[in-house]
């Protein structure tokens, strides 16, 4: 990730600071690093960063700050990649996000910055223009009930693959998590798509965000 330059706020001080030094060490170039929401935007007249980390919840009211900023900064900066840090899982945050402009995007829960192999292949993707979304967000998705869901016409393996894929995984990634061949995940990923009626695209961004067009229907 040598050359990637990010840049980050969050009001709380320990996390931001975490943050920078985790990113650091990845070899990520933070150029900046705010408290606010109303800070990051001011910064984006000057900063050109490829990513920009940040909370959901900022001053003043803690509620959707965070959103409301990155939205901003995709009309400000369409192409910069946007990775949400979340307390708890939201999914409405995470749609609404995912409807929001052409580049990358990412919506994770803190406690996932721990482990920071996760988090840096994360950055990484999100950075790419490809998804990284939480698995318990994915989980929230592709468990709700609907009248007429083609989900259900789907084999565990398949959903289980189908989630995978929304959180940004590559079928090489796919493979490797549950322990299979990646021609046995080419052959579920033709299947799934052909039961969701979606089209087939070999690039894994474009991959992900026609699957989470699906998801939030």
């Amino acid at each position: 990730m040598v050359g990637l330059r990010v840049v980050v706020a969050d009001d709380s001080v320990l996390l931001r600071e975490g943050l920078v030094r985790v990113l650091g060490e990845s070899g990520v170039t933070v150029i900046a690093a705010y408290g606010d929401a109303e800070q990051l935007l001011a910064g984006l007249e000057t900063d050109a960063p490829d990513l920009i980390v940040l909370d959901v919840r900022m001053p003043p009211t803690f509620r959707d700050e965070g959103v409301r900023a990155a939205i901003r900064a995709r009309e400000l900066r369409p192409t910069v990649g946007i990775l949400l840090l979340s307390q708890y899982v939201e999914v409405a945050y995470a749609q609404e996000l995912l409807s929001a402009g052409t580049g990358g995007v990412g919506y994770l829960l803190k406690d996932r910055v721990a482990d920071v192999g996760e988090f840096a292949a994360a950055v990484q993707r999100v950075a790419d223009g490809g998804s990284a979304l939480d698995p318990e967000v994915v989980s929230m998705l592709v468990g709700r009930r609907r009248s007429d869901d083609p989900l259900s016409r789907l084999t565990p393996r398949e959903r289980e693959v189908l989630g995978l894929m929304a959180e940004g995984r590559s079928n090489q990634a796919i493979a490797e998590r549950l322990v299979v061949t990646l021609r046995a995940v080419e052959k579920h990923v033709t299947s799934i798509f052909g039961k969701l009626r979606l089209p087939i695209d070999e690039h894994d961004h474009r991959r992900v965000l026609a699957v989470m067009a699906y998801l939030r229907r």
